[in-house]
């Protein structure tokens, strides 16, 4: 993965696993496997399960534990009210920044 895009990824991490949980409720491994079918195959599980964290803190996720077949109790993190409104928030700002750098980028073509 290119510097720029493991920068670009710092701030929009969050925003794409809270758009991941927004379909459905997942824990940390289910999570890392579906970004990697999306093609974020460099980031670490433990990348993800920092994020899950922090999410859970900021009171962005409700969290159940639930027993697996394959030993501990997972962790089933489920967007809440409060991360609804972040992820909206997020695609907002999303929409804005890509429309401006579009902007930018068709500025540039015609000089």
């Amino acid at each position: 993965m290119g510097r720029q895009m493991t920068e670009m990824l710092k701030g929009t991490l969050e925003g794409i696993v809270l758009a991941i949980l927004a379909v459905r409720p997942a824990y940390g491994y289910e999570i890392t496997a579906r970004l990697r079918d999306e093609g974020f195959s460099d980031i670490a599980e433990g990348t993800i399960y920092a994020l899950l964290v922090r999410v859970e803190q900021r009171g962005l996720v409700d969290v159940e534990k639930v027993p697996s077949e394959k030993g501990p109790p997972r962790k089933v993190y489920t967007l809440n009210t409060r991360g609804r409104e972040d992820l909206d928030e997020f695609w907002r700002t999303w929409s804005f920044l890509a429309e401006r750098l579009e902007q930018l980028r068709e500025g540039g073509k015609r000089s």
